[in-house]
């Protein structure tokens, strides 16, 4: 068996439980790897590093994300379309991604070397430039959400979308957000779209602040491709991939559809969808229940 660890260097629940982890695991004689920076911070223990997705073991059986949702996302940048399931471990604020809290943690191990767990595939995005943005072809995945923004202004932009090559609208905001089931608890919803079930074969066009009372969140089929072109006052305007953020310049075309490959999820069999909505974001809190 072989696991795989990420977490940021200067927090130290997380290089506690990081530390925890990789002792478990070499008790049991498997293959670890860790993120190259973290290994610095890890005391004896023979893990191998790894710095990019090119020297992650794509037989890899688990990848361990230990952190916030934040850290989940980073994640990504290495796991990308090989379907190495991951898992969050919670030392954050919220942890809607990382859904196993740290008093779950050692029960979680011993479930996973029993592979005694579910694992969930949830779609991401890839986005497409045209012309190409060098930054944006590096890593054009996104799990959460893509959105489009205006840069260095308060004007408005205006935001030309096609779904399928038709025409959809031409949205007056601050921006568009293109979200995943999984990025529907995200951005999305702090800018009024619904939230999505994950294994609901969706996406939702939700406008950022719109200047207009008959624009409303927009649900479309994962299969779709959708293209976007944003004007305005300045040069240039902004994208975000989930954490990262790119300067793009006006009239940009951008394309945004469903990547290949699904991310894989691991999660406890005691842990669902529903389950974290009620406990994390209170959804459907009422005294009368």
């Amino acid at each position: 068996m072989k696991v795989a660890l990420y977490s940021l260097v200067h927090d130290e629940i997380s290089l506690k439980i990081v530390t925890e982890i990789v002792a478990f695991f070499a008790s049991k004689g498997a293959g670890i790897q860790v993120e190259k920076e973290l290994l610095q911070h890890i005391p004896n223990t023979d893990a191998t590093p790894f710095d990019s997705h090119a020297n992650l073991d794509p037989r890899t059986a688990v990848f361990f994300a230990v952190g916030g949702d934040g850290t989940v996302l980073r994640a990504l940048h290495y796991i990308r379309e090989s379907k190495i399931p991951l898992i969050g471990v919670n030392t954050g604020r919220l942890g809607f991604l990382a859904t196993i809290q740290p008093e779950e943690m050692e029960a979680m191990l011993h479930d996973i070397v029993a592979k005694n767990y579910v694992t969930e595939e949830r779609s991401i995005l890839e986005i497409k430039t045209t012309p190409a943005v060098a930054e944006l072809n590096e890593f054009p995945l996104a799990l959460n959400e893509i959105s489009l923004s205006r840069e260095n202004t308060t004007s408005m932009v205006t935001i030309n979308t096609q779904v399928n090559d038709a025409y959809v609208n031409v949205y007056w905001a601050d921006g568009l957000v293109v979200a995943t089931p999984t990025g529907s608890t995200g951005y999305s919803l702090s800018s009024g779209g619904p939230i999505i079930a994950p294994e609901a074969k969706s996406l939702v066009l939700t406008p950022i602040a719109p200047h207009n009372l008959n624009v409303r969140p927009l649900v479309v089929a994962d299969d779709v491709e959708i293209k976007i072109n944003v004007e305005g006052r300045g040069d240039s305007h902004l994208i975000s991939l989930d954490t990262r953020l790119f300067s793009v310049p006006m009239n940009t075309t951008i394309t945004i559809q469903k990547a290949r490959n699904p991310i894989v999820f691991v999660r406890s069999n005691t842990h669902g969808f529903f389950d974290t909505l009620r406990n994390k974001l209170l959804w459907g809190q009422d005294k009368r229940n």
